[in-house]
């Protein structure tokens, strides 16, 4: 297992969460939930936001449907992966598989006593919370990165 610290993202249509894991990645913790309309400003905050806890790589959240098979949403999640890619260079990005992410969070939120409402806000950083705790155990388990590398084209 590698030591550094890693940030996963989630990217959905209105928001985009983000949550971070300890320099031995054991736990993964919730960070913010970044608004995603304004996609601009949704990029420079996720930048800071990797200045700002100096990670050894991103992983984000590729949604595939249960037969792995990709539709829009995965392809807008490797539009995203591909920017935030660009620039935040040199650090990796990576994709990892997240079928049922938001739905294990959702189940989790709720029996911890979350509305669903209230729990709007949370949910997606709880969803990358999933999509890094699994990456972490994947890595743990291999021995090596999880998912794909995002080639940085320019």
């Amino acid at each position: 297992m590698r030591r550094g610290r890693r940030i996963a993202i989630d990217v959905g249509e209105a928001r985009i969460g983000v949550a971070s894991c300890d320099p031995d990645g054991l736990i993964a913790t919730p960070v913010e939930t970044v608004p995603a309309r304004d996609a601009p400003a949704a990029r420079r905050r996720i930048k800071a936001i990797i200045e700002e806890y100096e990670p050894i790589e991103v992983v984000v959240g590729l949604p595939r449907s249960l037969s792995g098979k990709e539709g829009p949403a995965a392809a807008k999640a490797r539009a995203f992966a591909q920017d935030v890619a660009k620039i935040i260079s040199p650090v990796p990005v990576r994709l990892v598989d997240e079928r049922m992410s938001t739905v294990t969070a959702t189940h989790g939120l709720r029996a911890s006593g979350v509305k669903a409402k209230k729990g709007r806000s949370v949910v997606d950083q709880a969803a990358a919370v999933v999509i890094l705790q699994s990456a972490l155990e994947t890595e743990r388990a291999s021995g090596r990165a999880p998912g794909e590398g995002i080639e940085v084209v320019i």
